[in-house]
């Protein structure tokens, strides 16, 4: 297995990536292409140790991965790293791509050099969110704000594979985020995708679901398109942030020393571990023929290493050649 990585993109590139890079090496028994100026790139391997059996660099003179790209400006980006990963996935010399650059930079890479996989209509981004219930997967959370019924359908068969195939679920529940649970709620989009869903037989769908049950664990794989998505994901990420910060500063801090204060503690640095994006590391663009998977811009090396692990596993899992094997019609 062979996973290229863009060591320049993100806000704490190319350290904290190659730092990562580092550490899921030492984990892992696969090899990593590193995609970046390879001056800066050896330089900063220097501080940490690597096989060299385990590791190549490919040289990226075009190495500003945070850029905004639409496709017509990215066709002038050869030689960037995302440009020059996309390349290795199309001619099979890597196995899944991995970057913290610019999102919509990526996506246009992939759209403009992998193509969708035959049928697919639009790519969507999944992300595993923590929930009561065990970790669960939502799509689309910003691909596509303006979607059709038939898009939907799409993600949620592409998310009912993610979650089998990354998370291990025998028979995903899949549910259409809505604004009640009844069949004719919603509006146009989420009234028509309803019985394409529906009339599915291999997909376990449970129709609709409100906002107050996603993080419930109420379904495995909750479909919304990616203006909708991208809305919970920056609202959870707000309320997770001002529920951690306020029980440290009004709960903690007033707590007196003693073993039911560290035991507390101890809970909540548990609690604040499965609620960082660092722990899950990247989220997939599912539909693109290739494995892409995006990180955080603010990604350090703890982040880096764990999307690279879920890049791993959907590549040990073959996730690629299941979402192919998909039938698309409706």
């Amino acid at each position: 297995m062979n996973i290229a990585l863009d060591v320049m993109g993100g806000d704490y590139s190319p350290e904290e990536t190659i730092k990562g890079a580092s550490l899921f090496l030492k984990e892992k028994d696969c090899t990593l292409t590193l995609l970046g100026e390879k001056d800066v790139v050896s330089s900063v391997m220097g501080n940490y140790s690597f096989d060299k059996n385990k590791v190549k660099v490919v040289n990226c003179p075009n190495s500003n991965s945070n850029e905004v790209f639409s496709i017509d400006v990215i066709k002038g980006k050869e030689g960037s790293p995302i440009i020059t990963g996309m390349d290795l996935l199309k001619n099979d010399k890597a196995d899944a791509f991995v970057s913290a650059g610019n999102s919509g930079a990526i996506m246009a890479g992939a759209l403009l050099k992998l193509g969708c996989i035959p049928g697919v209509k639009r790519p969507a981004i999944a992300i595993i969110i923590p929930t009561l219930n065990g970790n669960k997967v939502i799509l689309d959370v910003g691909a596509n704000v303006d979607c059709k019924p038939i898009h939907l359908l799409h993600f949620a068969l592409m998310g009912n594979a993610y979650a089998k195939y990354e998370l291990g679920f025998e028979n995903p529940k899949v549910a259409l985020l809505n604004i009640g649970e009844e069949e004719n709620k919603g509006n146009r989009l989420t009234r028509e995708a309803y019985p394409l869903l529906a009339e599915r037989g291999d997909l376990n769908f449970v129709g609709n679901i409100e906002g107050r049950d996603i993080f419930m664990g109420t379904a495995d794989v909750i479909v919304c398109d990616g203006f909708v998505g991208n809305i919970i994901l920056k609202t959870a990420e707000g309320l997770s942030g001002m529920f951690m910060t306020d029980f440290k500063l009004s709960i903690l801090r007033s707590l007196p020393a003693g073993d039911i204060t560290e035991m507390l503690k101890e809970r909540f640095n548990d609690y604040a571990i499965r609620r960082n994006y660092k722990t899950y590391g990247g989220v997939p663009l599912l539909g693109v023929n290739g494995l892409c998977f995006i990180c955080h811009g603010r990604s350090k090396a703890e982040a880096i290493r764990n999307a690279l692990h879920g890049a791993s596993i959907f590549v040990q899992n073959k996730g690629l050649e299941h979402l192919k094997k998909i039938n698309l019609e409706n």
